[in-house]
């Protein structure tokens, strides 16, 4: 069984993917719970496009290095 809590809401599915899938139709910050682990974050974004997110934000995150 795979947990899912999205604010004060807690929803259970049979699979890890069925739970993936969900969360990224969802779009906001969830923490998913299955076989003693936990992951935590806001899923749906595939890859990257003409610098942009599948569902439209930009992608702004840049690598600094220090000299």
């Amino acid at each position: 069984m795979v947990t899912v809590k999205h604010n004060t809401e807690t929803h259970e599915f049979e699979t890890l993917d069925q739970a993936m899938a969900w969360a990224k139709q969802l779009g906001e910050f969830v923490t998913i719970q299955f076989n003693g682990s936990e992951v935590l974050g806001k899923f749906g974004a595939d890859g990257i496009m003409d610098g942009k997110f599948p569902n439209g934000d930009l992608y702004t995150w840049k690598k600094r290095r220090r000299n």
